[in-house]
């Protein structure tokens, strides 16, 4: 209760919100006139952002980004291409007279793919092509040659589970979301371990294939056999299924060579614009500058860590200094679990109250639309009233909870109020975590409203006369 009193009595803000359960969208909000007033007051700074970016620094964030992408592609945790990229960052920041540019030490999984392959060989002979998933062991250095099963669920495993023994477990789950889906590729391997699988083959968690597989991290059962697990395409997935359910007989033979080496040291990426009369008090703005090691990384999360950068560099060079310091993060290891987010949550554990505001950008950069945010409700009102300064950019949708920012998990699990950006990306997982993942999902327009959205919201939030509230009752 260290600063709620006080709030209250400034504010006497909120008096009535109410939601729809539906889509999670705000109906109505009744904040004080002043309140709407003062935010209203920062129509002409968010004019100017817009106007400077669709000016001055027109297509600022696709150039920057593209020169970023072609100088190093994907950068999976503990690779010397990662620690080149961030190198470049902190450089890059330096030059555009950022301000407390830093790298903090982060020990993150250094997990290497090697060569692999995956053929069918009976009842005909195809290429299946395949990825290992994160954190996979290998095959034998000869492979692994095995009869195939075929399951659309892990309750059809568990029906035929006295037919896996021995046995690649292949895995053709329909598609509903990204987040039931994925408990495939997660949970697969060990599922398919208990009832004694040598490996398994999983759909890409992905609405839509042009033959394409999607990697990302799968996570072992404690006490249960680790075997090689890898994806393969949505079209291969079905194709053996037909086989497997015609009566055919399936032989498939996969190779990996995938392992781990020792940990590596990486770094989260830091840089700031420090704040008049308030600069303990931080409004952050973060992206992850990692990415798999297949494409190029420039979706996820390129897209997001160039606007949160880019949008802090324009705000210098425009010269607008806000009340409170706002501070770009690049997080590093969020491919792995978010590992530079929690590294940083727990190094900077002290500065958690100081926290105004976090926002992260990590389920595309294409037309933006609004903000999805994690908080009270009356943080929904305040972000409302913020965006309709941006009606020019036709952002103005307030949308709950946060879900596309998952590096910002330690502070708002804590109260801390946050928000992702809610944009267009409808074709986000077509292209996630797989080859197709390159600068030609980008396009300039998307980028410098996602910029102008970014910059004006972090820019007045860190210079209100009041901190957006916490939900103290997490705190």
């Amino acid at each position: 209760m260290h600063n709620i009193l006080p709030w209250l009595l400034n504010l006497l803000v909120l008096t009535l919100v109410l939601c729809n359960e539906e889509d999670n969208t705000i109906e109505k909000c009744n904040l004080s006139n002043s309140i709407k007033q003062e935010i209203a007051s920062y129509q002409n700074i968010a004019n100017q952002i817009i106007a400077a970016i669709n000016g001055k620094f027109k297509n600022s964030t696709y150039n920057h980004l593209d020169e970023f992408i072609s100088e190093f592609g994907n950068r999976i945790s503990g690779s010397k291409n990662l620690e080149n990229a961030i190198d470049y960052m902190i450089i890059k920041s330096e030059m555009y007279n950022l301000e407390n540019v830093h790298g903090e030490d982060v020990v993150v999984p250094h997990w290497v793919r090697g060569e692999e392959s995956a053929t069918l060989l009976h009842p005909r002979v195809k290429n299946l092509p395949m990825l290992g998933l994160g954190s996979s062991v290998g095959t034998p250095p000869e492979g692994i040659l095995a009869k195939a099963v075929v399951v659309s669920s892990f309750e059809e495993l568990k029906k035929i589970s006295s037919k896996v023994k021995g046995k690649i477990v292949v895995y053709n789950q329909k598609y509903t979301s990204y987040g039931e889906s994925v408990i495939y590729r997660r949970d697969g391997a060990s599922m398919a371990a208990k009832y004694g699988a040598v490996a398994t083959l999983i759909e890409s968690i992905t609405p839509f294939s042009l033959a394409t597989p999607h990697t990302g991290w799968q996570a072992y059962a404690d006490n249960i056999t680790k075997i090689p697990t890898a994806c393969i395409t949505r079209e291969d997935a079905n194709m053996l299924h037909g086989m497997y359910k015609r009566g055919k007989t399936i032989y498939i033979k996969l190779k990996m060579e995938a392992h781990f080496l020792p940990p590596a040291i990486s770094r989260n990426v830091v840089a700031e614009i420090k704040g008049t009369t308030h600069p303990d008090k931080v409004v952050v703005i973060s992206g992850h500058i990692d990415s798999w090691d297949v494409g190029e990384g420039a979706m996820d999360d390129g897209g997001g860590a160039f606007i949160s950068w880019t949008a802090l560099a324009i705000l210098k060079a425009m010269g607008f200094r806000a009340k409170r310091t706002i501070r770009t993060i690049l997080w590093t290891g969020e491919e792995e679990g978010y590992i530079g987010a929690f590294a940083y949550a727990k190094e900077h554990s002290n500065e958690t109250k100081n926290l105004n505001f976090v926002m992260e950008s990590d389920i595309g950069t294409f037309t933006p639309l609004g903000l999805k945010y994690s908080g009270l409700p009356i943080v929904g009102c305040i972000i409302q009233e913020i965006l309709n300064l941006l009606r020019e950019l036709n952002t103005t949708k307030v949308l709950t909870p946060a879900d596309g920012g998952p590096d910002l998990t330690p502070w708002l699990n804590q109260g801390v109020p946050g928000a992702s950006l809610d944009n267009a990306n409808e074709r986000y997982f077509w292209y996630h975590h797989s080859a197709a993942d390159t600068m030609d999902v980008e396009e300039p327009e998307p980028l410098d409203k996602g910029t102008a959205l970014w910059a004006a919201v972090a820019y007045i939030i860190a210079d209100l006369s009041f901190d957006i509230p916490k939900n103290l009752t997490v705190l």
